[in-house]
């Protein structure tokens, strides 16, 4: 991955969903907890459009930074898209599918650190 500028994956993620007003934006370090990423990052959209120009929006911050996408799932639904960064998987969901999927349960919660909104 090469960053074109002194801020880190999380900086720009986190400043991503903010420009777009994701809510509820959390990044979860789970570099001790797994080997496939070392950080997972959640944040909800308002409705499927929200959630959809959101991850739309990543995908052309992550692009223009030079941060390799893996992939991208989800966006013909857009009730949960993923963004794989490599070193940061992003999810942005609706408020619903949040809830009902809990994905930062499945996390050490001591890990969560809520993004400055």
């Amino acid at each position: 991955m090469d960053l074109t500028t002194t801020l880190s994956i999380t900086d720009i993620i986190t400043e991503a969903l903010h420009d777009l007003k994701a809510q509820d934006v959390a990044i979860i370090d789970v570099d001790h907890l797994t080997t496939i990423t070392d950080y997972m990052i959640v944040a909800s959209g308002t409705s499927k459009q929200h959630v959809r120009s959101i991850a739309r929006h990543m995908i052309d911050v992550a692009k223009s930074h030079h941060i390799e996408i893996n992939g991208v799932e989800g966006t013909d639904v857009s009730e949960w898209v993923l963004i794989d960064l490599g070193d940061a998987v992003v999810h942005v969901m609706t408020p619903e599918i949040r809830k009902y999927y809990e994905i930062e349960k499945l996390w050490n919660v001591d890990d969560i650190d809520e993004a400055a909104s």
